[in-house]
């Protein structure tokens, strides 16, 4: 059994929507989370103009009944304010950056409203809701995923990826501090640097990106395979998140460090732990060994570029005409780092949701749950009866 996720919609059509079929029955929809992180998607220092006008709810279309799934395909839908898609005006001058040559010169014409309305960014708040939707069923065994903000432009956090969530951290508690940080952080002290960096971007007329980092907490050792190239979960997690507009690079624990160091300072050590079973004193692998995870937090980072759109354009060239232009201006964000920490949230719990549902199995939520105990009972005679511990 696995979770097979698709989105439609465009920027300026009607609505978003998302697609999530697999999810087993008895799936209770939060619907206060789902809202709150759409909420989140739209928040955060530096965006513009269109997060003001929008207010993102989602409904429910099908696959739900009193609240609960139905191991039918659900289908979520979120409405545009601004849907005026058949009178947005026509571009014919491509920003460098974004998808409006490329998607032209895959098409063949000079229509770059065709490509700009479904390559925005406004398709991630479909993401984001199916997201919280997987997030709502790994916490049913016990897992719990967070994004948040490590960078702003010069700005950034100290410390090796990971080392601002224990692995014994409460991950609510945490929430609430990324909730409340207009930057998305959990350092609060990097807050005022953070927004002079996004006004003075701004006042240049401007754009700014960053990094965000994914921890998710509770993972099971073994979701994720090492028999086929496109079976590791390091490689979903790498797609899903390159996947997301922007996204230019993403890393997995120590990440690009790791080609600075030696193996004795790459590789985490495994020792037996005071109460049986086995612990790791460091988690520089981000809970991924072989493709698979190990039992210590995931935790994954990506890298998000600058907002392609300026309000002082960089040249390119009018379509139309073949002459030299400044490049077209859609209203948009100075800064969506903030934003970019959500929607990466949401994909790496989508494919952390599908990889359990692989596992663990189950028509129903009681049968997913009892595979995950089963699963637990046989990890845990591994390695002295116990699973792993620290790796902080």
């Amino acid at each position: 059994m696995s979770l097979a996720f698709s989105t439609a919609g465009e920027s300026h059509g009607e609505g978003g929507l998302a697609f999530l079929d697999g999810l087993p029955k008895g799936l209770q929809l939060d619907e206060e989370f789902v809202r709150g992180q759409l909420r989140r998607r739209q928040a955060g220092y530096g965006r513009g103009g269109r997060q003001r006008l929008e207010r993102d709810e989602a409904q429910f279309l099908c696959g739900v009944r009193r609240g609960q799934t139905l191991e039918a395909p659900l289908a979520i839908w979120i409405p545009n304010r601004d849907s005026r898609i058949d009178t947005t005006p026509d571009l014919t001058r491509p920003r460098p950056g974004h998808a409006d040559l490329s998607g032209c010169l895959r098409h063949g014409d000079r229509d770059i409203r065709a490509n700009l309305e479904r390559a925005s960014a406004r398709e991630t708040a479909a993401r984001v809701a199916a997201g919280a939707v997987a997030q709502l069923l790994l916490r049913e065994i016990g897992v719990e995923v967070l994004g948040h903000v490590v960078r702003i432009g010069p700005v950034a956090s100290a410390g090796e990826p990971g080392v601002l969530v224990a692995a014994d951290a409460d991950l609510a508690a945490l929430r609430g501090q990324v909730e409340a940080s207009d930057c998305g952080v959990l350092e609060a002290a990097l807050e005022p640097e953070m927004r002079a960096a996004i006004d003075a971007a701004r006042s240049d007329r401007d754009s700014l990106g960053g990094c965000v980092e994914v921890v998710a907490l509770g993972i099971p050792a073994g979701l994720g395979s090492f028999a086929q190239w496109d079976r590791r979960l390091d490689g979903r997690l790498a797609q899903a998140l390159m996947s997301i507009q922007a996204i230019k690079a993403v890393e997995i624990g120590l990440g690009v460090d790791v080609g600075e160091r030696r193996g004795s300072a790459v590789h985490d050590p495994i020792e037996p732990a005071s109460g049986g079973g086995y612990r790791r004193p460091r988690n520089r692998a981000g809970g991924l060994e072989g493709g698979v995870t190990n039992g210590a937090p995931l935790v994954v980072r990506a890298t998000k570029k600058p907002i392609a759109t300026l309000r002082r354009p960089l040249r390119s060239v009018d379509l139309a005409t073949g002459e030299a232009a400044d490049a077209a201006f859609e209203r948009s964000d100075v800064c969506a780092v903030p934003a970019a920490a959500v929607i990466a949230e949401a994909m790496v719990a989508l494919v952390l949701a599908d990889a359990a549902l692989e596992l663990f199995g189950g028509a129903s939520i009681e049968a997913f749950c009892a595979g995950h105990v089963a699963h637990a009972a046989r990890s845990a005679r591994v390695v002295g009866g116990a699973s792993c511990e620290g790796g902080t």
